[in-house]
Order: C-alpha cells, then sequence, then structure tokens
C-alpha cells in the first residue's frame, strides 16, 4: 500500500525528529517513516540546502543539527518546564522520552541542569 504522506511531510517530518532528538541514523529515520535509506539520504540532501545539517559516515554516523541551531528554544514558560519535569516521574517510558523531547526543544538552561542530575 503506497504512502499517503508527500515528500514535503515526511521532510517536516525529519527535521521535527532532529530538533528533538539532534543526532539520528539514516536507518533509524528510514524505520520510523517507512521508507528506504536512500529516501532519506536524498532528503537530508535537499534539507540541506534550508537547515544546518551535518551528515557523518561510520560508527555512530547519521545525520544531525549543528549544535548551535535552536529555532524554538525558550518558547516554554518556567512554570511550564517546571510542570513537564514534576510529570516526568508520573509517566512510563516512552512519555518521558517524548516530555524530554519537548522540554530540550522548546525549553531552556533548566533543561540542561536537571538533566545532569
Amino acid at each position: 500500500m503506497k504512502s499517503t504522506v508527500t515528500a514535503n511531510e515526511r521532510r517536516d517530518e525529519i527535521i521535527r525528529i532532529l530538533l528533538g532528538r539532534r543526532h539520528e541514523t539514516m536507518g533509524q529515520l528510514a524505520c520510523e517513516l517507512g521508507v528506504t535509506t536512500r529516501t532519506i539520504r536524498n532528503d537530508i540532501t535537499i534539507l540541506t540546502t534550508k537547515y544546518p545539517l551535518e551528515t557523518v559516515r561510520g560508527n555512530g554516523g547519521g545525520v544531525k543539527l549543528m549544535d548551535w541551531y535552536h529555532p524554538h528554544k525558550n518558547t516554554l514558560s518556567q512554570e511550564h518546564q517546571n510542570v513537564l519535569i514534576e510529570l516526568l516521574d508520573k509517566v512510563n517510558e516512552y512519555q518521558q522520552k517524548i516530555l524530554w523531547e519537548m522540554l530540550i526543544l522548546f525549553g531552556c538552561s533548566i533543561v540542561k541542569k536537571k538533566e545532569k542530575q
């Protein structure tokens, strides 16, 4: 069955994933998005014209956003961040992962401090 997701929607999802995780392998992206690694490589080539992406070969390789690129940083208030952090102990592992991605993507320096504890 053919996917109803357009190439642009898939590329938007790749960027969304990278904004949260900062680094991911081509294979993992392909698996999550239900396409081949070749399709992901082609998407990454196109995305590098708009975003500061770096591809890394070999063990631990993949694609990553440059460290300085944080377009949505600081959009959560301190209160919002504190509530999300409090919820971390009350949710399952999958939900914790999602909450951390939200905090990293939209939070500020408090996330780095809490992450190290």
